[in-house]
């Protein structure tokens, strides 16, 4: 049998105003997202079961886990998502599979990088037989992996932007229905927005199902009718505006809003670490910040810098010097790919 590899990769993403807006308790809404490098790679070798023991081998790189699994009765141990993924999808029975998961995104890193993973494994999965399913359908299969499956609390938003790349304006009509329109962008805009943005992570991850329910115990019966939620749903929009007319200024002046909403959400949602790097950044004239995702004790700041690239990188210094790490990125224009080689020959 000749030797078949999958390779699958799907951005993580970032700057998500109006986040929080599209989970089930919201009903509707609409979320703002940047779809960025680093990616989550997937990497799976088939072989013929013969010349392996193991009918699955998972490596989950950046945990440094390595252990089998057989697709026929799994269970939920060291990675739940990615044995999920298995167990959802029908494999071949006449292979066996080591499948390997990386990214340069730290895990819990506030980026989708949970939602690009099941997207990645999910796509490449599928590519092992007809390649069936469309992207938007991987974006729901993935999506499910977590809330169906697994029973967590997550929004829609991650999934979509992960298959799709780019600069998002999503709409939820009615949870989990959305339309995504993928925003034509001026390359001057893109190429300005890519240079201003700096991602500071706090060094923490954190867990976004519980931070979810934590701010579902505290929006009372009728969720949706919150008026903080409907502050959130506006901001999405006035995003979209902002950027498409290259107005910087009113962009960052949108993040710097949405953070104190997600504040008034909960207390716990802006920790010291992120008001730390919010002061760092004001202290070198930043526009605007966004803590990514669903924030809490953990994750990653998006900065939104005026423009000065010298001024950028003593930010830089300052925030590193303060025990900060910061993530390169740079704008993903696509989405989930995927591609197969056989003996090392693209087919």
């Amino acid at each position: 049998m000749q030797n078949t590899v999958i390779n699958a990769v799907a951005p993580t993403r970032i700057c998500d105003v109006g986040g929080w807006t599209d989970t089930h308790f919201a009903k509707f809404g609409a979320v703002f997202n940047i779809a960025v490098y680093p990616y989550v790679e997937i990497q799976i070798n088939s072989l013929p079961i013969a010349e392996t023991e193991s009918r699955v081998v998972i490596n989950a790189e950046n945990f440094g886990d390595s252990y089998s699994v057989n697709p026929g009765n799994i269970i939920y141990d060291k990675h739940p998502l990615i044995e999920a993924a298995i167990k959802t999808m029908k494999l071949p029975d006449d292979i066996a599979l080591k499948i390997n998961i990386f990214s340069y995104a730290p895990p819990g890193a506030s980026m989708g990088t949970s939602a690009a993973v099941s997207v990645a494994l999910t796509g490449a999965l599928d590519a092992l037989t007809s390649g069936r399913l469309t992207p938007h359908e991987v974006a729901s299969l993935a999506h499910s992996l977590e809330t169906k499956e697994l029973g967590l609390e997550c929004g829609v938003q991650d999934q979509l932007a992960s298959v799709h790349g780019g600069i998002n304006f999503i709409e939820i009509d009615k949870f989990p229905h959305t339309n995504i329109t993928k925003l034509k962008i001026p390359n001057n805009i893109w190429w300005e927005l890519e240079q201003r943005l700096l991602l500071t992570y706090i060094g923490k991850p954190h867990q976004s199902s519980e931070i979810h329910k934590m701010v579902i115990a505290d929006l009372g019966n009728e969720p949706h009718k919150d008026s903080r939620l409907e502050q959130l749903r506006r901001l999405a929009h006035q995003s979209k505006n902002a950027l498409c007319e290259g107005d910087f200024a009113q962009l960052g002046g949108i993040f710097n809003e949405n953070i104190k909403v997600q504040e008034a959400l909960h207390k716990n949602l802006i920790c010291d670490s992120f008001k730390e790097i919010i002061s760092i950044a004001n202290n070198f004239d930043a526009i605007g910040c966004k803590v990514n995702g669903a924030g809490g004790d953990g994750g990653s700041v998006a900065i939104l810098t005026n423009g000065d690239m010298s001024k950028k990188r003593e930010l830089k210094k300052a925030l590193i010097q303060h025990n900060f790490q910061i993530l390169p990125i740079y704008l993903s224009r696509r989405g989930l790919r995927i591609w197969k080689t056989v003996s090392n020959k693209i087919v």
